[in-house]
This record gives structure tokens, C-alpha cells and sequence, in this order.
């Protein structure tokens, strides 16, 4: 049975289970990233090396300005509080998206997170911010006009925010919606995909690993037969 080295996980539903449990979209979005804890440490104990979490996309931009000010503010306090436990877990925090648009205290605490674990090796955890699939295709082609290199399959991929990153061989989207939502579609081309009906704070343990052991049963042919 085959093991997974890398899952990406569109992590909906916070503000749909907050306003259902507090009336409330941010207590949503502070209670789902208690399951990101969870999830972390459930891929290491699975010996997942790559884990890509869509957190902010390029559409989220159109959310209102309370709720965007609320995510920055979660996103800053969550590196303040596990600065130091990512450093001692061996986990390597690698951002894909443009961050620019991001506010300077932030930008700089993300870009010095990325420096200082670098070099950790126990799990690597992409943190899609500011990303668009979209883009991040045309970004792409762009650079390799740029090289005067020829434009092919695999210099597209050397040229994406994920490049030096396997593709993902599962996609778990919570919140009982059946897209994706401009998320690495030129890398889930032959990803497994998991559509969950359960909002994002009710995803657990026993979920993800149902998913992992239904996909370590799976024969993946890639367009072929065996």
C-alpha cells in the first residue's frame, strides 16, 4: 500500500460553522485552526512530507474588510504563539502565493518564519496565501518567456510557486462543496480527490485517516492499465 508524501486540503466551511455555533464567522475561523494542529501532527505520525493548506486566496480579497482584518490578525498570532514549537517539531513552513498585497508586519514575520526553519525536515507545510492557481499558471509562463526557454509541461512546473514540490496525491475540500476553487489546478491532474460534507472545525482524526487508508487501497493507473 502506498503512503501519500504529499496533501493539500481546501479547508472550508469556518465562517459557515461559526455563524451556525456562535453567529459568528471569526469564531469559526479561530476554531479551524485548531484542526490545522491536529492535521500536522496526524500527517508527521503518517509520515507526510508535504502538507499545502489553502488559507487565503487571491478571491478572498472580496470577503468583508472585518473579516480579512481578522484572518491577518489570526495568521500573525498563530506564528507568534508556535514560532517556537514549529522550530522544535522539525517543521518547515514554506508559503506559495504573492505576499506582497499583505501588510509589512506580517510580510516580514512570514519571510523570517520560512528563513529560520528552512532547514527542518520532519514535514514541510505550504501555506497558500494571497495564491491563485490561475495566476500562479500565467505567472509561470511568463518567466519562462522571460528565460527564452521553450514553453512545455516541465518547465511550466519547474517555474510554479511549488516547483521542487511532488504534486499532491490527495485533495481533501471540506464544506460540502464539489470544486475547486482555483487551487493548484495544474498540479491535481491526476490528484485523488476527497469531497467532505463536514465544515472545516468538525474534520478530525478519525476523517483523515480514513481518507489516507482508502487512498493506500487505491490503484492509480495515471491514464493506464494494469
Amino acid at each position: 500500500m502506498n503512503s501519500p508524501k504529499h496533501v493539500a486540503i481546501i479547508m472550508d466551511g469556518n465562517g459557515r460553522w461559526g455563524i451556525k455555533k456562535k453567529n459568528s464567522r471569526n469564531y469559526g475561523h479561530t476554531q479551524g485552526v485548531k484542526v490545522v494542529e491536529k492535521i500536522i501532527e496526524i500527517s508527521i505520525s503518517n509520515k507526510i512530507k508535504y502538507l499545502t493548506l489553502y488559507t487565503f486566496s487571491t478571491e478572498n480579497w472580496k470577503r468583508p474588510k472585518k473579516e480579512i482584518t481578522f484572518l491577518i490578525y489570526l495568521l500573525e498570532k498563530y506564528i507568534d504563539q508556535q514560532f517556537d514549537i514549529l522550530l522544535q517539531k522539525n517543521i518547515r513552513i514554506n508559503i506559495i502565493g504573492n505576499i506582497n498585497r499583505f501588510p509589512k508586519t506580517l510580510k516580514n514575520k512570514l519571510i523570517k518564519l520560512q528563513k529560520l526553519t528552512k532547514n527542518n525536515n520532519s514535514i514541510q507545510i505550504n501555506i497558500a496565501l494571497n495564491y491563485g492557481s490561475k495566476e500562479e499558471i500565467i505567472a509561470s509562463v511568463k518567466k519562462i518567456i522571460k528565460k527564452s526557454i521553450p514553453i512545455n509541461e516541465k518547465n511550466i512546473s519547474k517555474n510554479l510557486y511549488t516547483k521542487n514540490i511532488p504534486d499532491p496525491e490527495i485533495l481533501i475540500r471540506t464544506g460540502n462543496r464539489f470544486r475547486l476553487s482555483n487551487f493548484l489546478l495544474w498540479q491535481s491532474s491526476y490528484t485523488e480527490i476527497f469531497f467532505i460534507k463536514k465544515l472545516w472545525p468538525d474534520f478530525n482524526k478519525n476523517d483523515f485517516q480514513k481518507i489516507i487508508l482508502n487512498f493506500k487501497k487505491m490503484r492509480r493507473n495515471f491514464g493506464g492499465i494494469i
